[in-house]
């Protein structure tokens, strides 16, 4: 990635993009089925800062709406016309009583809405946000609203995000940073404690580095994402 705050940037103008044409290119959002959709807005997603690493805290009001009964699958109909069968596949056990279920599939098609704008700007950005969580519930939209996506899914499942990896399943092999800032900081222990590498980088620009299988600690600060590269185990 040429400049460390392209994914910030690329995110921004994904917002105005997104409020500007209020409906998707996949044809797979609630007008798409007929769906009277309300006004609802989808998570934001944030690009890389500099400073401490990016571990979003839980969001309070989603543990209450994700605890909350849910409608039963037969019972899940939008306004006017019909979901399609992937549409109701993703909304089964999603929509929690008394909310209409466009307005979540609406919040699960602006998310494919922003991995399809973010992987035309730079792939590494849209895998770094699933990674960080800063498109949250990229997996479900992918499977059911997305599918072309998997891969960033996939991906994103064997990378790390900033913060402190730890035990037997840290997954060795080589890693490439996504979007670092200038502060981007990281060190590799055993099971002792010994550091195996460490490391920083003040260029902003991707940086390479090798877990190996000994490791039990892995930790990145200001590096936002480590995608896989090669075989990993």
């Amino acid at each position: 990635m040429k400049y460390p705050f392209l994914a910030g940037a690329a995110v921004v103008v994904l917002t105005a993009a997104l409020a500007a044409c209020g409906s998707s290119a996949d044809g797979n959002g609630p007008q798409a089925a007929g769906a009277t959709t309300p006004a609802a807005s989808g998570p934001t997603a944030a690009g890389p800062s500099a400073g401490a690493p990016q571990e979003p805290g839980p969001d309070a009001s989603a543990s209450e709406t994700s605890q909350a009964p849910k409608v039963p699958a037969d019972r899940i109909t939008p306004a006017t016309g019909s979901f399609t069968k992937k549409q109701k596949e993703f909304l089964v056990d999603r929509v929690p009583e008394g909310m209409d279920p466009a307005a979540v599939l609406q919040t699960g098609q602006e998310t494919c809405d922003k991995l399809r704008y973010l992987v035309k700007v730079e792939r590494d950005t849209a895998v770094g946000s699933i990674v960080t969580g800063e498109i949250p519930d990229a997996e479900p939209a992918v499977a059911h609203l997305c599918t072309q996506h998997q891969e960033l899914v996939d991906e994103a499942a064997l990378s790390y995000a900033d913060g402190t990896h730890t035990g037997k399943k840290l997954r060795a092999g080589g890693y490439r940073s996504a979007a670092p800032t200038k502060d981007c900081t990281w060190q590799i222990e055993d099971g002792a404690g010994k550091a195996l590498d460490s490391g920083s980088s003040d260029t902003g620009k991707p940086t390479r580095i090798t877990i190996p299988r000994t490791a039990r600690t892995f930790t990145s600060t200001g590096c936002y994402a480590w995608l896989p590269e090669g075989e990993h185990g």
